[in-house]
């Protein structure tokens, strides 16, 4: 008795659950359109600069465009995870929980 109060105190918890599938998905598409949304300003930021005669402001613009399809890709397609430093307790996966009728009348425990 006292063996099974000590495992219903060890409560699971769900908090480091991942979202679902699709919510992180959407998340993931919205990064990515606004960094594509990001990129093409800074094309039509630096023809504005270009023309404007802007010199220094438009080589900027331009690499900002160059670098930001890499950071879009690399963000789309990093995966939520929640971590909050829990640990489950250690188990030994695999093994049965109950014990075997044999080695329960071994213990002195069976037929009662």
């Amino acid at each position: 008795m006292a063996r099974q109060r000590a495992r219903d105190d060890d409560a699971v918890r769900i908090t480091t659950a991942a979202v679902s599938h699709e919510e992180d998905l959407r998340k993931r598409q919205k990064r990515y359109l606004l960094s594509m949304t990001l990129r093409s300003a800074c094309f039509v930021g630096a023809g504005v600069a270009g023309l404007a005669g802007i010199s220094w402001l438009w080589p900027i613009l331009i690499v900002g465009a160059l670098v930001l399809p890499y950071i879009a890709v690399v963000l789309a397609n990093a995966q939520a995870n929640r971590v909050d430093g829990f640990q489950l307790r250690s188990g030994a996966f695999g093994v049965p929980e109950l014990e075997s009728a044999g080695s329960a009348q071994r213990a002195g425990l069976g037929g009662r």
